[in-house]
């Protein structure tokens, strides 16, 4: 039995499976198969958003979410599984407003074919209203069984630190989780002022873009070209000092291991203060084992040491 974390009142895996992929670059069939091995391999925990995949040429978004209500509905697994979906993305339904809001769950509801969500995410924060407008909304939304946690997506610490003490003062729903971009390769995106507002408030982080859109899977080396709809940002980070300290340093820890590059790097986000569990997708089921074996990788002072070191 994979050991579960608190997140609020949810308890979930290690390993965050990434659903920004279903109805984008795998299809319902592929998409079924991945979240059928990533349950059996012990996880339950699966993030998506309205939004998915509204950037693909001929889709409008509530792609992935019917895909998982779907396979949801297939199966019969709901209260075995926790799901997280985003507002505030989705053309036609763009910010954060009371009326968008209440909009935006319903559809979420409905393609996911769920009556609750396990965890709400703002998916972009609204400087144009108040934190109260929109945290009054989300509390409402607890009260009624529809969200049973509330969570922030790309936000500032200081909206952050905001959003927290208005709802602590007000007595209403809280966030409990904070999605920010983070990897060896992008630590200032998180780490100093977001995270230290995550520590003292006990805000777990579940960071996307864990593997830097492939980066950190080590597939892509010098004079390598892979076939990938991410491969021209993850190739960027070859062509930068890090980038090639970052590839080295996994390389010595994965083979210390007889690990995966991809499963180290993850491991080095899930051992790092607040992270409660990295989020990383999977296109096919081939991806997956390197994925899931985070739940079983511990690295010693020593390696962490050194990753740290390389990508300072």
């Amino acid at each position: 039995m994979t050991t579960r974390k608190p997140l609020g009142s949810l308890s979930v895996s290690p390993l965050c499976l990434g659903g920004n992929v279903f109805g984008w670059s795998t299809d319902e069939a592929e998409s079924f198969a991945v979240l059928d091995a990533y349950v059996a391999g012990g996880g339950n925990f699966i993030d998506t958003a309205d939004a998915y995949s509204a950037w693909v040429p001929g889709n409008e978004g509530g792609e992935s979410e019917t895909v998982i209500g779907n396979w949801l509905a297939a199966r019969g697994n709901r209260d075995d599984v926790v799901i997280a979906t985003k507002v505030g993305a989705l053309p036609g339904l763009k910010g954060l407003s009371a009326a968008t809001i209440k909009k935006a769950v319903e559809g979420s509801l409905r393609r996911l074919r769920t009556d609750h969500i396990d965890l709400y995410y703002t998916h972009y924060d609204d400087e144009s209203l108040e934190v109260g407008e929109f945290l009054t909304v989300l509390d409402d939304l607890v009260r009624a069984g529809k969200v049973r946690e509330i969570a922030a997506s790309n936000i500032s610490a200081a909206r952050l630190e905001e959003a927290l003490s208005f709802s602590e003062r007000e007595g209403l729903a809280r966030y409990v989780a904070l999605q920010p971009q983070y990897n060896l390769v992008s630590r200032d995106t998180y780490e100093g002022e977001l995270a230290e507002v995550a520590a003292r408030h006990d805000v777990g982080a579940v960071p996307y873009y864990g593997l830097a859109s492939g980066f950190l899977t080590g597939k892509y080396r010098p004079g390598t070209d892979v076939d990938s709809v991410r491969s021209g940002k993850a190739a960027a980070h070859l062509a930068t000092d890090r980038g090639v300290r970052v590839l080295t340093a996994l390389d010595a820890v994965a083979t210390a291991h007889g690990a995966e590059v991809a499963t180290v790097a993850l491991a080095w986000l899930a051992a790092r203060p607040t992270v409660t569990a990295p989020i990383a997708s999977a296109r096919t089921t081939a991806q997956l084992p390197a994925l899931l074996a985070v739940q079983d990788l511990r690295l010693t002072a020593e390696e962490q040491k050194l990753l740290d070191e390389a990508s300072a």
